[in-house]
């Protein structure tokens, strides 16, 4: 039987006692970046996966160029639900399977993964809680060099049921900031991220870094205390929508959201990326 999951995330040692188990997949979903702002620019890392290492068994997910719409003029945008299925198909994942996701930064990149998983109505997946720098402080087993061919499609085929109400777009948006509809709008990336040159953020915003939700020392998620204390009034809110550069950042606050067990959190898809390419 394929592991169950409790969490939207797991911890190393969870990972530990069951790689290798049936069904499970593990997944890299790693994205570099360079640049602030609107300068800022994406590159895959798969080289990475094969000359730095990767954990023992994962499969690489470029989440660009295979989770993302090639059509859409933003970068990073959600495929339709065609494109979703044959990506994670590509990566051996079926209906049977459970998904544990991470990557080499702070988890916004397994956590806009997660995101999409559950938006398009697979629930079997997990962010490894600390991502790849706590598997690699903590000596556990990793391999470098390339994947020994493609992962085998599954024998059952996940198709998505209608997509959830996970995502939200420009138009609301609006309406929030404006007053004309209610809900919390957070900006998930600080100052620093951001650059010292930019247009202006969407009016009304609350910034909560996703750097604020994470243990400098274990790179792992705070505890749920911490993180209501992060958050704050926010919580109140009766919707959350979270945005920020291209809707990475803003799908590991909406994770964290979720593990507060707030019921209406959507991730602006476009973010900084679409608002500031229309505004006037």
């Amino acid at each position: 039987m394929p592991p169950v999951l409790t969490s939207p995330l797991v911890s190393t040692q969870w990972l530990a006692d069951h790689l290798g188990s049936d069904e499970l997949v593990v997944v890299d979903a790693s994205v570099h970046s360079s640049g602030t702002g609107t300068a800022t620019r994406w590159a895959s890392v798969r080289a990475a996966y094969d000359t730095v290492g990767h954990i023992r068994g994962a499969v690489f997910a470029d989440v660009r160029a295979a989770f993302s719409d090639p059509t859409a003029p933003i970068p990073f945008t959600r495929p339709n639900a065609t494109q979703f299925a044959a990506a994670i198909a590509d990566l051996g994942i079926g209906r049977d399977s459970t998904v544990v996701l991470y990557d080499d930064d702070i988890s916004q990149w397994s956590s806009r993964m997660w995101w999409l998983f559950r938006a398009f109505g697979f629930d079997r997946v997990a962010v490894l809680n600390g991502g790849f720098r706590k598997w690699q402080a903590e000596g556990r087993p990793t391999r470098a060099g390339a994947m020994r061919g493609a992962p085998a499609l599954p024998a059952d085929p996940f198709t998505p049921p209608i997509e959830r109400p996970s995502w939200t777009d420009r138009g609301h948006v609006e309406r929030i900031a404006t007053g004309a509809a209610a809900g919390a709008l957070v900006c998930s990336i600080d100052a620093v991220e951001l650059g010292s040159e930019h247009p202006p953020l969407i009016p009304g915003s609350e910034i909560v870094s996703s750097r604020r939700l994470i243990d400098a020392d274990t790179n792992a998620f705070h505890k749920p205390a911490v993180l209501s204390e992060t958050f704050g009034p926010i919580l109140d809110a009766d919707e959350i929508v979270t945005y920020c550069g291209v809707g990475s950042n803003a799908c590991a606050n909406a994770l964290a959201l979720t593990v507060l067990g707030h019921e209406h959190v959507r991730v602006y898809d476009g973010s900084l990326a679409e608002w500031w390419r229309y505004a006037e």
